[in-house]
């Protein structure tokens, strides 16, 4: 089990709050291998064999314990060793692993030319996912990649890891991204109040805003990472 930070924008720490958001995606750092690049070719990840156990047949993968996480390339293996493609690959997540949530944030205004680092814990944390409010006290907005694991207020327990393409995302999967239910018209626009609107079409949105508006047609290798919401500090 590992303790870890993990960034979420104002609108999915929202979703997280409202109980709405229950997974994340992450691109891998290594991407494997693509089917579309090697015609005729299957590729696929599937957990890794725990360090130091021993595997002679196929037949035992079943039974054996597996690696937290580390994940093995399956299918064309040939095709990918020839290409420089690695065998292996890390999903950084695990089960059990714990996620503190950093957020974008204000600290007492007496705190503004202090770095995040020197920051009092007796200073009030605003976060601006709650929306601005009339207290005239509160000081500069701070990134949330500065938040000070002391005022994370969401931990995150991972229950479930899978690794998959971007586009293999369901729509109940895209349903516990959080996101809103949206049409996209031929000018790649995208649209929220249509009745035919899907949650997987708002979470295309989302990731093309994120990411850049060719990232969600490059249909990248992804960490499907699902969790409990813990509304409280990690430490707390």
């Amino acid at each position: 089990m590992t303790d870890r930070p993990i960034l979420f924008s104002a609108p999915m720490v929202r979703a997280l709050l409202d109980g709405r958001k229950t997974q994340t995606r992450r691109i891998m750092k290594v991407q494997p291998p693509k089917e579309e690049d090697f015609g005729g070719s299957v590729f696929g990840l599937c957990p890794a064999v725990a360090d130091g156990v021993k595997m002679h047949s196929l037949n035992q993968y079943k039974n054996l314990p597996k690696h937290p996480t580390k994940w093995d390339l399956d299918g064309s293996v040939g095709v990918a060793r020839r290409a420089g493609f690695p065998m292996e690959y890390d999903a950084r997540f695990a089960i059990g692993d714990r996620l503190w949530v950093k957020e974008t944030w204000r600290a007492h205004r007496a705190y503004d030319q202090y770095r995040p680092g020197l920051i009092g814990t007796e200073s009030r944390i605003w976060y601006e996912a709650d929306g601005r409010d009339n207290c005239d006290q509160h000081g500069k907005g701070r990134p949330s990649i500065f938040m000070p694991r002391w005022a994370s207020r969401l931990t995150l327990v991972v229950t479930d890891v899978r690794v998959e393409r971007l586009h293999k995302i369901s729509e109940a999967d895209a349903q516990a991204e959080g996101v809103d239910r949206l049409v996209m018209y031929d000018s790649g626009a995208f649209y929220a109040g249509f009745p035919e609107g899907t949650y997987r079409c708002g979470f295309a949105g989302i990731w093309s805003h994120i990411n850049s508006a060719e990232a969600w047609e490059a249909n990248p290798w992804v960490v499907a990472v699902s969790f409990d919401v813990i509304k409280e500090n990690i430490d707390g």
